[in-house]
């Protein structure tokens, strides 16, 4: 009785056949496929909890086992079902030269894809700034990642754009990067005074790192102003036009307090008249 129950024939065309134990297999690699992609989710995330590996190498390892364990329960439900590779690629070839020629950008973001998770060059959670854009990495997929920028709009860009294009990673291989504010002040001011405040300023501010700590700079004697920098270091990337604005209201606070003048920019203007000599109008009736 079970014997027959498995023989039993689903489909028949010909010299072809589908019974309920293809079926049976079928749905077991499925099962066996998902419970692969769990586990490997699991222990993936627990490494990541646990700091072995970091967010973005953790999810690009778990896209690399997901499709490979797809890929191969794609291959063995072909088999079970009895479709023979070989004679499918060799009956197909001139319509797989016509598609991939078609899809030849589409096969280009699936390989820079797999590079991408492969490489590590960009991972998910970094800070990249690309055609003067900045924004987080939410996801790497086969073919497309997804960045959020500043604004909270998501950008979908093909994976090739990601490897061909000169890309700025703010935040690869390490948690902090810094960042710069430029500002003058008057001739006559006290320099190091200047690079004090500066300094002290952004050791105020409790998004700036410690270690390394901010410093200061005079970088130019300008027209106008002897012009200074403030490096400072910080783990906000994301949020940087933030502390950049609050770091420059506490710095003109301090000039105040401290009679420090930002000057106002300077222009010369030269004014040239000539007299041409007297011109009269008479009017004759």
């Amino acid at each position: 009785m079970l014997q027959d129950l498995i023989e039993y024939k689903l489909i028949s065309i010909g010299d072809y056949t589908l019974t309920v134990l293809h079926l049976f297999q079928i749905l077991l690699l499925i099962l066996v496929s998902w419970i692969i992609i769990l586990i490997a989710n699991r222990f993936i995330k627990a490494q990541v909890k646990s700091r072995r590996f970091d967010k973005g190498r953790g999810h690009a390892l778990f896209q690399i086992i997901k499709y490979i364990v797809v890929v191969l329960a794609l291959l063995g439900g072909l088999d079970i079902v009895g479709v023979k590779l070989t004679l499918l690629l060799a009956g197909s070839a001139a319509l797989l030269v016509g598609v991939g020629l078609g899809l030849q950008q589409v096969f280009n973001d699936i390989v820079s894809g797999i590079i991408l998770l492969f490489e590590g060059s960009v991972s998910v959670g970094d800070i990249v700034e690309l055609n003067n854009i900045v924004g987080k990495v939410n996801s790497i997929s086969v073919r497309t990642s997804k960045i959020e920028t500043r604004d909270r709009i998501v950008i979908i860009v093909p994976n090739s754009k990601l490897v061909s294009d000169n890309v700025i990673n703010w935040s690869h291989k390490r948690d902090v990067t810094r960042f710069n504010i430029k500002v003058g002040v008057a001739y006559g001011s006290n320099v190091k005074l200047v690079m004090k405040l500066l300094v002290d300023t952004a050791k105020e501010h409790p998004e700036v790192v410690d270690d390394p700590g901010p410093t200061s700079r005079l970088i130019d004697f300008g027209e106008s102003s002897l012009d200074f920098e403030l490096l400072f270091y910080t783990k906000k990337m994301f949020d940087i036009d933030f502390i950049r604005s609050d770091i420059r209201v506490a710095v003109e606070e301090k000039f105040k307090t401290n009679h420090v003048t930002i000057p106002f920019p300077q222009r010369d203007l030269h004014l040239k008249s000539t007299v041409s000599g007297s011109i009269e109008n008479t009017e004759q009736k």
